[in-house]
């Protein structure tokens, strides 16, 4: 868990800073999710997708295990995967060992994430697991344009978004990212993109409000962050983590919701909180299979194949150039 009390201070980061006041004298208020992610929202999440209740991580698992090995079949060796939002390697090197005639598929791997130490990470584990593989880090806000590395290896390329991370852009933001990360990639790449499934409220809120309060420490790591790094001086423990089903929109929502009036300060601004005023977090949309085909076509792609668990709680999507 983290250390709720207000650290001492470091350097004031301005992107943080200007993100967070945007967000918050917002109406209604809001925090971008990018900054859930420092060290600890890193370490808080993996400790997510373990717990019971988070049936998200374990599932696409065993769905990639079956899925990775037939990489070799959309795909000539030489080519290089490319992951957005990548913090950890252990999807992608499901992928990464997918071999044709005992040659690896991939012979490079670019990560994308803004989690600079996490990358870093992942680079020194790399090279020990696959000593061989080109590894190229991008610290980057996936959702804004992206420039490859020109000396990339010239095979085919693989886009590869896991986790359901797409549901965490609103409709229109993630036609956008999948019409850019298009254009990226190339003509004749494809795509593996992760998505949730509908399903049971019941056993949706339960995914994002575990019972050992880890998702809610997560959430308000977002504060502890902005008293470090934006100047700020929240009190962590005065809001409360909430999660909530929003059917009309198909979407689980987080809040952190202030328990008392308050005013908080963030560098020189004062913002006030009514009581039971939240702070809107994050969405993780779910889908359809047709949502997630309609989408696919707006953005320049096609679906080629689906696979689903036998349940049909989460889905991963081949789509290629259209």
């Amino acid at each position: 868990m983290p250390n709720d009390s207000w650290p001492a201070r470091a350097a004031v980061d301005p992107v943080v800073t200007r993100l967070a006041l945007e967000g918050l004298r917002a109406a209604p208020k809001t925090l971008p999710p990018q900054l859930f992610y420092d060290d600890e929202g890193c370490r808080l999440f993996y400790a997510i997708t373990a717990l019971p209740e988070y049936y998200l991580t374990r599932t696409e698992w065993a769905l990639l295990q079956e899925v990775a090995p037939k990489a070799g079949e959309w795909l000539r060796p030489g080519g290089t995967l490319i992951e957005y939002g990548a913090s950890h390697e252990a999807k992608a090197s499901l992928l990464l060992g997918a071999e044709t005639n005992g040659r690896p598929v991939f012979d490079a791997y670019v990560a994308i994430d803004v989690a600079a130490t996490a990358l870093r990470a992942m680079g020194a584990r790399l090279r020990k697991s696959f000593p061989a593989l080109r590894f190229t880090p991008i610290e980057a806000d996936f959702e804004q344009p992206i420039v490859l590395p020109a000396d990339l290896p010239t095979g085919p390329r693989l886009g590869f978004f896991p986790g359901s991370t797409i549901g965490n852009l609103d409709p229109q933001g993630a036609r956008r990212f999948l019409a850019r990360a298009r254009t990226t990639l190339g003509a004749d790449a494809l795509f593996l993109l992760g998505a949730d499934l509908r399903k049971s409220p019941q056993v949706l809120v339960p995914a994002y409000d575990d019972a050992a309060g880890v998702t809610a420490a997560f959430n308000r790591n977002l504060l502890v962050r902005l008293n470090r790094e934006a100047d700020a001086e929240f009190d962590p423990k005065s809001f409360d983590h909430r999660a909530v089903w929003n059917a009309q929109e198909g979407r689980i929502e987080m809040h952190l919701v202030s328990r008392r009036a308050q005013t908080v300060r963030l560098g020189s601004t004062r913002i006030a909180f009514a009581a039971g005023e939240s702070i809107h977090t994050e969405n993780s949309y779910k889908f359809t299979r047709e949502d997630i085909a309609a989408m696919a076509s707006a953005s320049g792609w096609q679906m080629r194949e689906t696979w689903t668990d036998s349940e049909d709680r989460f889905g991963l999507f081949l789509l290629g150039a259209s």
